[in-house]
């Protein structure tokens, strides 16, 4: 009799659906919002390595899974009311793209579960405790973009024979999160004894070619430019002028490479946008953010574009060929 007993407990244990399948099979219809401080058009790539990594686990749009898509069009400005709209609705949860807006986001709730996607130094950033244990609503991914700085500027010294003075773009009014970067950036210069001259970038119609017409006035070897959302949106000018003043250049995603700029140096941000699904994933199977390390990036890119070398006449190293992973003739 106890043999059968077990045996039939067992049974309705199995047969019992689990918490999240109920949910599932009640048509429950989860919503989140995806919150970018940049523009629907350069970010839909990465969300969308996001939303195929969602399918994959089984979330569906229109079937058990809503997206409310909020973009900031680079007007940092406007991403504390985006993110208070969403709050409005009641998400169940806040995928943001990185610091800022998982600030504004953190900063709007206690409560919605948040998810960042590469946020470049969270600790630091005071999104987070700690990477082992985040504490509060949020969790995510650092891509560590504040520490590659140092990395490229390392790069660009191998590049570049004789790099003694190097032109660094930073958004006017430095902008959230040039502080980290610059903390990072001035001593990683001085011991590699490169003279750093800082260049605050306006992001309208002739800010951009101002500050290489600066770079070129303070006698500049090359350039490089902080990590920041506005000049991903003006990569291609970026390049083009770069070229135009024979400037060498390294930059801190491959998109700047694969439009015509002579280098770049990062973390892969297709990575980080696929593994984020699966924290979305977990906590809306019940998980709390405090409980889900913050992962920090493990893949990266360096990419050459030897088209661009040869415009501004820049012979690339062979050994410096040899460590990149993607090579553009």
């Amino acid at each position: 009799m106890k043999s059968k007993s077990i045996f039939w407990l067992l049974i309705t244990v199995l047969l019992t659906p689990a918490p999240f399948a109920r949910g599932q099979q009640s048509g429950k219809l989860f919503r989140i919002g995806f919150l970018d401080n940049g523009t629907a058009s350069d970010s839909a790539i990465l969300w969308d390595q996001c939303r195929q990594e969602l399918n994959k686990l089984g979330w569906i749009e229109g079937k058990n899974l809503a997206i409310e898509h909020r973009f900031a069009d680079g007007k940092y400005e406007s991403l504390p009311e985006l993110v208070a709209d969403l709050v409005r609705l009641k998400v169940d949860l806040i995928a943001v793209s990185e610091t800022t807006p998982a600030l504004a986001a953190k900063s709007a709730t206690t409560t919605i579960p948040i998810v960042f996607t590469n946020a470049g130094d969270p600790v630091a950033a005071g999104l987070v405790a700690t990477l082992a244990r985040p504490g509060g609503n949020i969790t995510g991914l650092a891509s560590l973009s504040t520490q590659l700085n140092t990395k490229r500027l390392e790069v660009l010294k191998d590049a570049v024979p004789k790099l003694s003075r190097v032109g660094l773009l930073t958004p006017a009014g430095r902008g959230p999160g040039s502080g980290l970067q610059l903390k990072e950036l001035r001593p990683a210069a001085l011991a590699l004894k490169l003279k750093l001259e800082e260049i605050e970038t306006q992001f309208d119609a002739n800010g951009v070619e101002n500050a290489f017409k600066t770079a070129k006035q303070k006698q500049v070897d090359a350039i490089m430019t902080t990590v920041n959302r506005n000049f991903l949106v003006e990569r291609k000018r970026i390049a083009n002028l770069a070229v135009r003043y024979r400037l060498p250049a390294i930059y801190f995603q491959k998109e700047f490479a694969d439009d015509g700029g002579l280098m770049s140096y990062g973390a892969d941000y297709n990575d980080l946008f696929r593994n984020a699904a699966h924290y979305i994933d977990k906590i809306l199977k019940g998980a709390k953010p405090a409980d889900l390390p913050v992962q920090q990036a493990t893949k990266f890119e360096f990419v050459i574009n030897l088209k661009a070398a040869k415009q501004i006449g820049l012979t690339i190293p062979i050994k410096l060929l040899e460590r990149a992973n993607n090579v553009i003739k």
